[in-house]
Order: C-alpha cells, then structure tokens, then sequence
C-alpha cells in the first residue's frame, strides 16, 4: 500500500508527488494521459516560477521576458493604458515543458509517476482509499493510505469524495499565430463578459491569444472577434474550464485537493501554477498518511498562505464589469510605471508600489 496517490501529474501533482517522496514516502501519481497534454493553460507566469525547477531548466522553458501588459477597454485601436517596470514582470514559458520537468522532478524524487492511467473510481474507506485505474493493460486496483486530488477543475476526486464545487467555473479558450514576436509587453481587452480576453508574444514559438468567459457566453464568437481584430488567423486552439472560488472545504478523512481541483487560483487571471504549488508545498509540509487528522493542517495552512490574496483577488476581477467610463477612468489614474508582483494583489499596498503612485 502507497502512502499517498495523487491523482493529476500537472504542476501541483508533480509538486506534491516530489516534495512527499524526498521526506521518503511511498507515492504514486496517475496521468490520464500524457503529461503536459492537451495543453489548456497559458504559459505566462511570474518569475517566482523558476525557484520549482532545476537550476538549467530556465534554458529550455523561457520564450519572452515580459516588462508590462497595455490595458484596452475595447480592441488593439483603443486607447492602451500601460503598466510596467523597470525589471521583468514575468516570463513566458514552454507550458508542455514546464509539466514534463517537473513530473521528471518528481520520478527523480522516488515517485512512482504513470501516464496514461485513469483513475476511474475512488472509494474512501476507515483506514485507507482504493482507486480503481484503468490503462492499456485492464484494470488494477490501487491502495493509498491518502490520495491527493490534483485532476483539475472538473476533479473526480472532488465529485467522489462529495467535496463541494468551486463558486463557479469559466470557460477558457486560446490558441497561436505562429508569426514571432519577441514584444515585451502583453495586451489585456477588457471585452469578455465578467472577465478578459489577452495576447501573450511569445518569441519565436509566435503569439497567444484567449480569453475567458462565464458559461453560455458565445465565447468562441467573442474570440473570433478577438483575433479578427488584430486580423491574425491561429492554430491549435485549445479550450477548458477556469475553476474560480475554492469551496469552503478542500479536504475528507483521507482525501484532500490541490491546485485548480480546488479553485486555488487567482480570480482576476485563472492563472493557478504558482498558488497551486504554493499549496503542494502546504500539503506536503503537514500532511502525514499515518494521521488522518492532519489534513486539517492543511486546509489551515493553505489558507493563510492564499486567502488573503485571492480575496483581494476577487475585488480586482469586479472591476472588469463596471461601466466603461470607470474602466478608463480607473486605468488612467493608475497606470505608469508600478511595484507589484503579478501572483500578489496585496502588493499594491506594498511601500515599492505605493512610492512609485506617488512620485507620478
């Protein structure tokens, strides 16, 4: 019997799956199938990113360096209201890559990582969970004194183990020009209803572009229109849900979730790579198969590390729907050169940014 199974080999799966197996437990992580595939992820993230992987990797992964992102309250002919540093704000990176490095952590750490599993039944019992999965080979049952949910927003773990579902989910939707582009600023359109298209340069791997929207907007008309805008046809489109809100409770007797599975993602961007490892980090620190127990540690410990900045988090996203008169209003008033880190609202209090409000 493993001490731990997670069940999702993206970034936090991997995370958790590395950080378990170096304090020396038993663990194995499933991949339905390839790990970083399909990709339903934006590859922009902070640069707190590489301080996950190995020292070299950033060779392999980095595309652009990010300086600012332009504000539009309509399309690329509006008025763009900038936001920037003297510093990279953030990088873009090789999101398929960025997976199979850190699952490759992971096995290096001692776990047993498998792709092309798909754990098709969890079954929570007193002193340990079965997983039903099933390969090429059949079907296997599979023994953890815990599993870890890490399978993403629409998570059999939360829907087996009768957690709650987040506040609500967003369709997310984006796909590349393969025209390269080594622009060092992205460009965010507050036109999707409730929250925001975006195109990301990415180098020599071309450019991004997306947006998401609540269910039942039209939003492969709202990307049409995305695209038709900057008059670029893309490829490999890509869609998914955004998980935005986690649920009151992330946690059973011997199952717990990590990463979008619990919505612990930023609500003004969906981005969740770096709060879902944040968590896998809280997870891995306090969480002992052997007592039960534990797991409330951890719901207490991710909590004091993200709750702050994803409520403050939810107040930013408010004001994707106010009048357009406000938006630019707002946006005027405040962009310029600034002092925030992008996975971090509270550093808009912070003394680097409020000096550089002032000295404007």
């Amino acid at each position: 019997m493993y001490d731990f199974a997670v069940v999702g080999v993206g970034p936090a799966g991997a995370r958790f799956a590395r950080r378990v197996a170096e304090a020396g437990y038993d663990v194995v992580a499933f991949e339905q199938g390839s790990v970083g595939t399909p990709l339903a992820c934006s590859g922009h993230v902070s640069t707190d990113v590489w301080g996950y992987v190995p020292d070299g990797a950033k060779t392999d992964l980095l595309q652009n360096r990010v300086y600012g992102a332009r504000f539009h309250v309509g399309g690329p002919d509006t008025a763009a209201h900038p936001f920037y540093k003297s510093e990279e704000i953030s990088n873009v990176i090789d999101r398929v890559e960025l997976d199979r490095t850190l699952a490759a952590c992971a096995e290096e750490a001692g776990a047993d990582v498998r792709e092309n599993h798909t754990v098709v039944d969890i079954e929570e019992r007193h002193d340990a969970v079965a997983l039903t999965v099933s390969n090429t080979g059949g079907i296997e049952t599979v023994r953890a004194k815990m599993v870890a949910g890490c399978d993403g927003p629409t998570s059999r773990v939360r829907r087996q183990s009768g957690l709650p579902e987040p506040d609500e989910l967003l369709h997310g939707v984006l796909a590349f020009d393969p025209s390269p582009d080594d622009g060092d600023f992205v460009d965010v359109h507050l036109t999707a209803p409730r929250f925001f298209a975006w195109r990301i340069p990415r180098g020599d791997a071309g450019v991004e572009y997306g947006l998401g929207a609540p269910p039942g907007a039209s939003v492969n008309e709202l990307f049409d229109r995305l695209t038709e805008v900057y008059n670029v046809e893309t490829e490999h489109f890509c869609s998914g849900a955004i998980p935005i809100g986690p649920p009151e409770r992330v946690h059973t007797r011997r199952a717990f979730l990590i990463g979008d599975a619990a919505a612990q993602t930023k609500p003004f961007t969906g981005g969740g790579i770096l709060y879902g490892m944040t968590a896998a980090d809280c997870a891995a620190g306090v969480v002992n198969p052997d007592d039960p127990g534990s797991i409330r540690d951890y719901e207490s410990a991710w909590r004091s590390a993200l709750s702050q900045e994803i409520a403050l988090g939810h107040w930013i996203r408010r004001a994707y729907s106010l009048p357009e008169p406000l938006q630019r209003g707002g946006l005027r008033a405040l962009s310029g050169e600034i002092g925030v880190h992008m996975d971090q609202p509270t550093s808009f209090f912070s003394r680097e940014h409020l000096s550089k409000l002032v000295s404007r």
